[in-house]
């Protein structure tokens, strides 16, 4: 494949985005002075950021993202939780793929799962997975809150999607999102 401006700014900015969120992580103070004032539940919480699948395996293949092609995906969503420990959230995500000079949006991602918080920082959640593709499964998500802020926080994510249908085999696909809840 040819080395293309576009898809080497795509590239650039995926490494620049993963760098700023690795200093964020090392800078970051999680412990507080004082304790935070009671949140009153049910609390609404929206959220953005990146996605980068990284590998995907299959029984046909194994496949790697910035191999031939890039593809993000760029998450929007909203969480409502029902009190401390537990929520629903629900996620869109249009992925944009480049390759041979061209981009184009590839997919479209409905997610919607329950939140649970899991304790100093850490929150899993567990998403269906319905995809314009026609593929279907689900998606565990482990996050972190790596710098917490009085209205908002920076996150990381480690989700895992899984998908079936349309004609392909199983597939499992590890990834990494940061993102910036508010």
């Amino acid at each position: 494949m040819t080395n293309l401006p576009f898809l080497n700014f795509l590239k650039n900015t995926a490494k620049l985005l993963t760098l700023i969120v690795v200093v964020l992580i090392f800078k970051s103070n999680i412990s507080q002075a004082q304790a935070p004032p009671p949140v009153a539940y049910p609390k609404v919480a929206g959220y953005v950021g990146i996605i980068h699948p990284l590998v995907t395996f299959s029984k046909d293949e194994t496949t790697t993202n910035f191999d031939g092609y890039y593809v993000v995906g760029m998450p929007t969503g909203i969480n409502i939780w029902k009190s401390a420990k537990i929520g629903f959230s629900a996620e869109f995500v249009p992925f944009i793929r480049a390759e041979n000079g061209t981009s184009r949006m590839s997919n479209f991602l409905f997610h919607p799962g329950v939140l649970v918080a899991l304790g100093h920082g850490f929150t899993f959640a567990g998403r269906a997975a319905f995809e314009t593709s026609g593929r279907y499964g689900f998606t565990p998500v482990l996050n972190y809150a790596v710098k917490k802020n009085k209205n908002s926080n920076y996150f990381v994510a480690v989700p895992i999607p899984v998908r079936f249908g349309n004609d392909h085999p199983t597939s499992l696909t590890l990834g990494f999102q940061f993102g910036l809840a508010f």
